[in-house]
């Protein structure tokens, strides 16, 4: 009876019921903060369900029998909920029981994957390590051990996936167990012991009174307000605690991110300045320095178009300093390149008396790295600002920090080719050097002296003692030597290149000139790198300069020809881009050439070098233009192709103003002395301003002005040698305001080298001249046309010689071939047997037999 009257709300009660396991079931899925959330809706809903009930009342309250409280006693049951901690400690028991699984038939590739999810798992775990890990992954280093050792006694070999898996395990559990040392050594010491003991309690949940919708959102805010300050929050919500125990594990984890997507770099530099603060020991200071030097330098790429910023430029300078400062200090800590790393975090390497400790790093790589980021900012840096004048002061900084390491590499060397610290010293000596090879005397002695009285005093250099590098000329000297002495390749001619162009520098033209002769870089400049062509190629034009200002118009037109002639000086002195209409430079060449240009105090005055090769030219092509004028055999010849278009051009001008530029000025200076008015050549030759740009540029202007005497005499003496027999020497005297014995040595020489027919009448004091055969206007043109004849003669014998250099030794093995027939059975019929079987015509043109050319080719 009971039954039909509660009927009803029987079916009511089991479809909720229902509802409840579905609801609960799902609720196993979701996180613990919706778990917490989800029961406290559930338990509202059953308060309000059951004042319904109390507010029914009436004999529904009575009617329910014992059956109907066994079914609610079982819909009062609370459904268990386990916290995402329980969760991921039973995935960690899941991995753990297939890795055992796999351990026990060998599988080695089931185990490497899951020993990859095992060490991703644990890193969610949190409070202490779990045993259950611990014990895991010491049986399965034992595992491993064991299974190399029965490999190797029985030479028996895995299978490919087996051998793959055993590898990646054999090299990653050994340093994943460094992390976790102690506890396994418990382990091993006791197993049964430390898998029974009770580990440390997790705190007790104490379950909190029922608190409001309202209050419930207010409580975080008053939370954060009890809060004094922030502190750093590491993976998995841990305060990171930053102490002298714990700088090696912190530094493991900077440099394994190091490279990797999505690093914040200035976080990690945040940090090693904190780690800074609270080492204590000399090592943990190198290895934090050498952590943060690199991380600095890794916020710029190489291969960026931007440069570092002048702070982290300036901070990383510093901390070079104090690195070099500890390393000074604590002889028994060495840094060098190629030594063997500390993997052990857990604690420090001891120096001993006999073995010091020695930690892989490179002093000379990061002052390179700084040396590069200086030329790469002021590359960028507009030069005609203050900007560039105030970056360029660093400069200062930096050779100190490359005297400092030069002497701290010093002191690990031997002085041999074969110890691997040399190839360091080399590389510091040089940056050294080219710091100082293109500054003047006076630049580099304050340079020096500056650097010196920065270091500290206690440091010496036994290469470059501070007492023998007082004199700028005798540092150079100094570092050159000691190259030539221990290195070899592109750094021994980068050497000399430098010691040749400090010298032509200075004006010592000559011993320029026998170094670069003796070097032979001239032949073999082709086989070095693109930086040391641009070095060579300023080296040259440094020599033509010196030739220039010694008054050497001839070596000093020869010298400059080569880079001037050719009309890509910009380039040829990575001094600037020529962008043409019609290029086919590809944009990584044109970016490459851009990281090559000089920054702008290395560059030659590209207006000078132009405005001083034209005046060689000018000296050197008047006088042959007046002396081809009366000899036609002689008209073919030309000096420098570039100063005779300009002044074709000029004299093709219908109306030619006064000189606007430097260029106008040696063309108008070219035209008056080749008309013969010395005087108003010199007048305008002088009046560049551009002379002034040079060291004594009156001296200058006075060897100038004497060398238009000179060549005004010669450009006189061939243009009217026709119509004179003889002319008094005190009239050219007058004419030219030379003295005699000038006049005398510079017609002497025109006799000797036969470019005047004359002779010297010294009794007299005049010059008798030769009258010659006229030739008539036929015999000109036949002159002429032998000439050319001749030119067309050379031209086919480079060309025959070019077609068939590279047929010379088929044709030997063809002859050897037809003859070796011929004895088979005549094959080939008198002659070699063309390869593939085809009779006829051999190419080049070995089958014409007519005239001089067919009889050279016979012969």
């Amino acid at each position: 009876m009971s039954r039909f009257f509660y009927g009803g709300g029987s079916d009511s009660e089991s479809s909720s019921s229902g509802e409840e396991d579905v609801y609960d079931h799902d609720e196993e899925e979701k996180s613990s903060d919706e778990e917490e959330s989800s029961e406290e809706e559930s338990s509202e809903e059953g308060e309000e369900s059951d004042e319904e009930e109390a507010g029914k009342g009436g004999a529904g309250a009575f009617l329910r029998d014992v059956s109907e409280s066994e079914e609610s006693e079982d819909e009062e049951k609370v459904t268990v909920v386990k916290s995402a901690k329980d969760k991921r400690l039973e995935e960690l028991e899941s991995i753990i029981k297939l890795i055992e699984n796999a351990e026990k038939i060998n599988d080695w590739a089931v185990i490497s994957g899951e020993f990859d999810k095992l060490n991703r798992q644990i890193t969610r775990v949190t409070g202490p390590t779990p045993r259950v890990y611990v014990k895991a992954v010491a049986d399965l280093e034992d595992l491993v051990n064991e299974t190399a050792a029965k490999q190797k006694a029985s030479n028996k070999k895995m299978n490919q996936s087996n051998t793959k898996g055993f590898n990646a395990v054999k090299q990653r559990i050994k340093k994943n167990n460094k992390d976790y040392a102690t506890q396994i050594d418990k382990y091993r010491a006791d197993k049964d012991a430390y898998m029974t003991a009770v580990e440390e309690e997790a705190r007790p949940v104490v379950s909190a009174p029922r608190i409001s919708k309202v209050e419930r959102v207010e409580a975080p805010a008053a939370s954060f307000a009890d809060d004094d300050g922030f502190a750093t929050v590491g993976r998995g919500g841990k305060t990171l605690q930053y102490t002298p125990e714990s700088i090696l594990k912190h530094l493991r984890v900077i440099l394994e991110s190091r490279g990797k997507k999505n690093t914040d770099r200035l976080e990690q530099i945040r940090t090693m300045e904190k780690l800074l603060e609270v080492s204590q020991t000399p090592y943990q200071r190198i290895r934090v320095y050498l952590t943060l030097i690199s991380t600095r330098f890794d916020l710029t790429s190489s291969s960026s178009a931007n440069y570092m910023s002048i702070d982290q430029w300036k901070a990383a300078q510093g901390e070079i300093g104090a690195l070099l400062s500890v390393l000074e200090n604590t002889k028994d800590y060495i840094v060098t390149e190629g030594a063997e790393e500390w993997e052990d975090d857990e604690r420090q390497p001891q120096p001993t008396a006999e073995q010091p400790v020695i930690i892989p790093g490179s002093i000379v790589s990061y002052v390179e790295r700084l040396d590069d980021e200086l030329i790469r900012s002021l590359q960028q840096i507009d030069p005609h600002t203050a900007e560039y004048i105030e970056r360029l002061s660093d400069e200062k900084q930096l050779y100190t920090a490359l005297v400092r390491a030069q002497a701290y590499i010093e002191g690990l060397n031997k002085s041999d080719k074969s110890d691997p610290r040399q190839d360091s010293l080399n590389r510091v000596v040089m940056r050294r050097l080219e710091h100082v090879y293109f500054k003047p005397t006076q630049v580099v002695n304050i340079l020096e002296d500056g650097a010196w009285k920065a270091l500290p005093e206690q440091l010496k250099s036994e290469i470059t003692p501070q007492a023998q590098t007082a004199d700028a000329a005798q540092l150079v000297e100094t570092l050159c030597n000691y190259l030539f002495r221990f290195s070899d390749g592109i750094i021994r001619a980068r050497a000399m290149l430098s010691q040749i162009y400090f010298a032509a520098l200075h004006d010592h033209y000559y011993r320029a000139r026998d170094l670069m002769l003796m070097s032979h870089l001239t032949e073999n400049i082709s086989n070095f790198d693109v930086t040391t062509q641009i070095l060579f190629n300023r080296t040259l034009v440094q020599i033509g300069l010196c030739a220039f200002r010694a008054g050497l118009i001839y070596e000093a037109q020869n010298t400059l020809g080569e880079v001037c002639g050719s009309g890509r000086q910009k380039e040829l002195l990575a001094q600037g881009i020529i962008l043409q209409r019609y290029s086919t430079v590809s944009p990584e060449q044109e970016r490459l050439e851009r990281q090559r240009q000089l920054p702008f105090h290395m560059h030659i005055n590209l207006e000078l070098l132009e405005c001083i090769y034209l005046t060689s030219s000018m000296f050197m092509e008047v006088p042959l233009m007046a002396q081809t004028s009366s000899a036609p055999e002689m008209k073919r010849r030309v000096i420098s192709k570039t100063f005779r278009r300009m002044l074709d051009y000029n004299e093709r001008q219908v109306f030619t103003g006064p000189a606007e530029n430097t260029r106008d000025g040696v063309i108008m200076s070219a035209k008056l002395l080749a008309a013969g008015d010395w005087k108003k050549a010199a007048e305008m030759l002088n009046s560049i301003k551009i002379w002034d740009l040079m060291p004594q540029p009156e001296k200058v202007k006075e060897m100038l002005t004497q060398q238009i005497q000179e060549e005004g005499l010669r450009t006189y003496l061939f243009t009217y040698a026709p119509f004179y027999d003889s002319v008094s020497l005190p009239t050219l005297s007058g004419m030219f305001e030379l003295p005699e014995k000038k006049i005398q040595a510079i017609i002497s020489r025109m006799i000797s080298h036969e470019e005047l027919s004359a002779a010297l009448d010294q009794v007299n004091d005049a010059i008798i001249f030769r009258k010659g055969v006229e030739l008539s206007r036929l015999q000109s043109q036949i002159v002429t046309l032998a000439d050319k004849s001749m030119n067309l003669l050379e031209s086919n014998e480079k060309t025959l010689e070019q077609r068939t250099q590279g047929m010379t030794n088929a044709f030997q093995r063809d002859q050897g071939a037809g003859a070796r027939g011929r004895g088979r059975g005549g094959q080939g019929r008198g002659g070699a047997r063309i390869p593939g079987g085809q009779h006829g015509r051999r190419p080049g043109g070995q089958q014409f037999g007519g005239g001089a050319l067919g009889g050279a080719i016979k012969a």
